[in-house]
């Protein structure tokens, strides 16, 4: 991050064959800046904001947004050698703190690839519980989808980790790449794009001119509304509640999704609680519930929600109790008509927003991230403009589709299962069990689950940028 007072001022730097220099010639990394003492700054008295106004920081890629996403594309480039700014609206000590956001996020086998090529793995091992089965129901049917991770081998299926643990993984390794710039808390004041590029103007007048702007700030994208991309939207009736349940008897690994009249119900497991020998065991719930009974759940004490989770899922997990904070959000569908404009990308949840069915939406991120990570380094390498038409269309011909089957499949399955109509229900749980029953097809849902079927970009792979 930049830093200091009225006696110094950051100064761009140039490009030259070996990288980046300073305006003396010294080589610096991408995206460092020098110092430059007062009486080369200007008159004495000169105030930063005016110093940052009068100068513009040059980068290749300006990221908006510093959620999960936009910290994972940041380290993609950064960590590929181009110059990045990432400015975010929200303070970086905040949004590690356990209170923030509650939630926990599922991590498919493909994702800890990608996180494990960002250098960011290691720092979320610790807090990520494998995925070793899975187990799908309609509601107490007795046919069910079960996926056995040793049915493809070794590896499991996926994790489950704290979001918490996600951010602070991500934030440490970021530390760590000096051409990343940080810029948080800070808000974006204005945004002109130009043929060659974009310049941002923030709230404290610091100036950023960069090839290209990425979104990556969510599904209410003010980048992706500025430039005029139209969405397709709606909202589900449905709201997600959000929790950590404790409970008596080990989950061993295996993650249940229960289909309920109102939606969802999913029990994901965690690692243990070190601090709560009596509900020593953990697992995330991500309950969707009717959006006119959502609120009575959220406003039950401790005692009561507790028993609310037992009567949905039986005596599985032997006494169960909700620990800590509850969160409810509600559900809606998103998915923009472009992924591209000129000048600038989108990301995230600002491309595509998805219902919780599956756990799929930070993978769905990631996937995006590793992609068009790659097409703008592959630009770089070959002396193109990152920013320019092509790259950009390279990567929504590589997004789009697949982004725009996952949108689709999840907010079908909702429909199908968020009801109790007889005979829906029995086609239903028919396909579940000859699923079950089939074991290529059960092989390849298993594949697509952990984010290895399809044009895979090399971090996907276990590949370098």
């Amino acid at each position: 991050m930049q830093t200091g007072g009225c006696a110094d001022r950051p100064v761009a730097l140039g490009r030259s064959a070996l990288g980046w220099t300073a305006p003396g010639g010294g080589r610096k990394l991408p995206g460092m800046t020098e110092r430059v003492p007062q009486d080369r700054a200007g008159t004495a008295g000169t105030c930063r904001a005016d110093v940052l106004r009068a100068n513009v920081l040059r980068a290749e890629v300006l990221i908006l947004g510093g959620g999960m996403v936009g910290l994972s594309l940041a380290l993609a480039l950064g960590g590929a050698g181009l110059a990045v700014v990432l400015v975010d609206r929200n303070d970086p000590a905040e949004v590690v703190a356990a209170p923030y956001d509650g939630r926990a996020s599922a991590i498919a086998y493909g994702s800890r690839r990608v996180l494990d090529g960002l250098g960011a793995w290691a720092g979320m091992a610790g807090a990520a519980e494998p995925i070793l089965d899975i187990r799908v129901s309609d509601g107490d049917a007795p046919l069910f989808l079960h996926y056995d991770h040793r049915a493809l081998g070794e590896e499991p299926l996926g994790h489950i980790v704290e979001n918490r643990a996600i951010r602070q993984a991500l934030h440490a390794r970021l530390a760590e790449v000096a051409a990343i710039d940080l810029r948080a808390p800070a808000r974006l004041a204005d945004i002109a794009f130009a043929p060659g590029g974009v310049t941002a103007t923030l709230g404290d007048g610091a100036r950023i001119r960069a090839s290209l702007v990425v979104a990556a700030d969510g599904r209410d994208s003010a980048l992706r509304e500025r430039a005029g991309i139209p969405v397709t939207r709606w909202r589900y009736k449905q709201t997600g509640i959000v929790c950590t349940m404790g409970h008596a008897r080990p989950h061993r690994g295996v993650a249940h999704e229960r289909f309920l009249p109102a939606g969802p119900f999913a029990v994901l497991p965690m690692t243990d609680n070190p601090d709560g020998p009596a509900q020593g065991h953990r697992s995330s719930i991500v309950w969707t519930e009717d959006e006119r009974l959502a609120p009575a759940m959220m406003a039950l004490d401790d005692d009561a929600f507790s028993a609310e989770l037992a009567r949905r899922f039986g005596p599985y997990y032997g006494e169960v109790r909700v620990l800590g904070g509850r969160w409810s959000y509600p559900l809606s569908l998103l998915h923009a008509d472009r992924y591209v404009a000129p000048r600038l990308a989108l990301v995230g949840d600002a491309a595509h927003a998805i219902h919780p069915i599956a756990g799929q939406g930070l993978n769905l991120g990631i996937r995006g991230v590793a992609a068009l990570a790659e097409v703008l380094v592959e630009a770089a390498r070959l002396g193109l403009d990152i920013g320019g038409a092509e790259a950009l269309a390279r990567y929504e011909r590589w997004r789009r589709f697949d982004a725009m089957a996952l949108v689709a499949v999840t907010d079908g399955l909702n429909r199908l299962f968020s009801n109790a109509i007889p005979p829906v229900r029995l086609i239903r749980d028919l396909g579940l069990a000859g699923v079950n029953l089939a074991a290529p097809a059960k092989r390849f849902f298993m594949r697509h689950a952990m984010g290895m079927v399809g044009d895979l970009p090399r971090l996907m792979k276990g590949e370098r940028l």
